[in-house]
């Protein structure tokens, strides 16, 4: 239409916007909201949500959370999805500051904290590094009288992790336990990670059987914390049996799953796999680090080599 010299009107620009929103295209959406602006048309509640979810979809929830207090000055009042999905976005980038605004927004317009906003918050504290605030939230849950599931307790244990806290980890578990809490796959799995990147193996293997005897096979991601404790513990054939799995599903590895597979091939002397992983990194358009570039140098020299998964 642009093209023939027709500006698209409101209509056609309303529907526009909704429809690249859903398509995931930013770009045009943006262009759609911005052409209904020109003509002074004042955005209504539907046009808000599809932007704001667009930026969400994006990776970008601060231009989302924008628009979102664009609509408060309007005294629009955003839905419970929008609040929760700007939440759950600023908590998958490990944003505190972010998802604490969203909180707290959402209590000001109205909507009460339930499980899965506590756990966001306890999510984004324990990301960002922050375990005291991340338990802090996550005791305020129980407070509120929302009762931790399996996930929840996870996320809790994650934060815990990323500053090894191993202490504060086993104590906030039997104290659950006293409540009548039983650990699932998630928890187990988180556990699994830690115990491996502390080369527990036993004890590691112990928490393997645990999620067997639920009846379910490990999450794909414990493969990698599998291949990272025997590799660099120098188990060849569980380590190149978990090498396989990863590889077979390599589509599912984000970039710092790769450099974390590469580095334990590389400190168990596996450099003909890490090499292989390399590449298939580099393949998906991921970037390898710099200093993982100079040690995969290095290490076709000093390394033992070990033979590449068939």
């Amino acid at each position: 239409m642009r093209e023939n010299g027709i500006v698209p009107d409101i209509l056609t620009s309303t529907t526009m916007v909704h429809m690249y929103s859903k398509a995931g295209d930013l770009d045009r959406a943006k262009a759609a909201f911005e052409s209904l602006r020109s003509q002074g048309f004042l955005p209504d509640m539907g046009v808000y949500s599809s932007m704001i979810l667009a930026y969400v979809n994006a990776g970008d929830p601060k231009k989302g959370e924008s628009l979102m207090k664009e609509m408060e000055v309007r005294d629009m009042k955003p839905s419970k999805k929008i609040y929760m999905a700007l939440l759950r976005s600023f908590s998958q980038h490990g944003d505190a500051n972010g998802a604490q605004r969203i909180a707290t927004s959402m209590q000001f317009s109205g909507f009460q904290p339930t499980l899965e906003s506590c756990m966001l918050l306890v999510e984004a504290f324990g990301k960002a590094g922050d375990p005291d605030q991340a338990r802090q939230n996550f005791d305020y849950m129980i407070k509120l009288g929302h009762k931790p599931d399996d996930r929840c307790t996870a996320t809790m244990i994650a934060a815990y992790d990323k500053n090894n806290l191993l202490d504060k980890a086993l104590s906030l578990l039997i104290e659950l336990e006293k409540d009548g809490f039983e650990p699932g796959v998630a928890t187990y799995s988180v556990l699994v990670d830690w115990l491996s990147k502390m080369q527990l193996i036993d004890e590691a293997e112990q928490l393997l059987d645990k999620i067997a005897e639920q009846g379910e096979a490990p999450p794909f991601k414990v493969y990698i914390s599998l291949c990272d404790m025997y590799a660099r513990a120098n188990v060849e054939k569980k380590a190149l049996q978990a090498l396989g799995v990863l590889e077979a599903k390599q589509e599912q590895l984000e970039p710092e799953d790769f450099e974390r597979i590469i580095w334990s091939l590389i400190a168990g002397g596996f450099v003909q796999d890490a090499q292989k992983f390399q590449g298939l990194m580099e393949a998906r358009g991921f970037t390898v680090s710099e200093q993982l570039q100079v040690t995969l140098m290095a290490s076709q020299t000093f390394l033992r080599r070990r033979p590449s998964v068939r």
